[in-house]
């Protein structure tokens, strides 16, 4: 289900292998990607968070896309993690110089911040003015710390148009729920009990598929499935997809 005007809802997975067992619900000729998007909308980038990749690279998955996918871009870890959000424009502007390749087929970057990253306003307040003066398109943190919550925390994220991931599992009270900017919906599933294992249960997805219904001021919603380790993301995101479709 590609996004058009009327439908601004992404379903797809971080990656976009494609397991054994689901290859009969995928084309069979084409690269993985190609395959991959002739059925979802969107995935996730995750190798970003660990290494750059040339312009060139993501020209070339733009490339390989129908015209309505969307790519999520993680921020690397070098930023978030080692320089902790300090420090880092120019570690910034080489990683946005490099997915804008993506052109209008970026969607959004995805900041998720390491658990032992407290909010500091101060810090937040440069990080995310250096961040904007780059970028002006969706974005979103995945903040792991609860210091994240408070007012102030949120006021400055909704102040720069940061929406904040619904998680699950979240180590944070309420983070299974969107929050910050209102302006992007985006939930991204881990996999429960057993994170990047576990399959999602029908009932549960039932559920889930009645929360992504979109919202009358038509603002995107994402769905990512990130339980990839054995496989059930394809498989969770296609049966998810076959519901919000009825």
């Amino acid at each position: 289900m590609l996004l058009t005007a009327r439908t601004p809802l992404y379903i797809g997975c971080a990656g976009w292998s494609l397991p054994r067992d689901q290859w009969t619900a995928f084309p069979d000729e084409g690269t993985h990607l190609q395959r991959y998007a002739a059925r979802f909308s969107c995935a996730e980038i995750n190798s970003s968070f660990y290494r750059p990749h040339r312009p060139a690279t993501y020209a070339k998955w733009a490339d390989s896309v129908p015209e309505g996918f969307r790519f999520a871009v993680k921020v690397p870890k070098q930023i978030t993690h080692e320089a902790r959000l300090l420090d880092c424009e120019q570690l910034l502007a080489d990683f946005i110089g490099q997915c804008v390749h993506l052109g209008q087929k970026l969607g959004c970057l995805l900041i998720q911040l390491p658990p032992t990253l407290a909010f500091d306003g101060n810090t937040a307040r440069r990080f995310f003015g250096a961040f904007r003066s780059r970028y002006d398109g969706f974005a979103v943190l995945e903040p792991r710390h609860g210091s994240w919550q408070t007012p102030e925390a949120q006021g400055l994220l909704i102040e720069h148009r940061i929406g904040q991931v619904a998680a699950d599992p979240s180590p944070l009270p309420n983070g299974d729920l969107p929050g910050a900017w209102p302006g992007i919906r985006y939930f991204r599933l881990h996999g429960s009990p057993r994170i990047y294992y576990s399959s999602y249960e029908k009932p549960w997805l039932e559920a889930l598929a009645q929360r992504l219904q979109i919202p009358s001021d038509r603002n995107p919603v994402w769905c990512i499935f990130d339980n990839t380790a054995s496989g059930a993301a394809t498989a969770n995101a296609l049966q998810l997809q076959r519901m919000t479709e009825q």
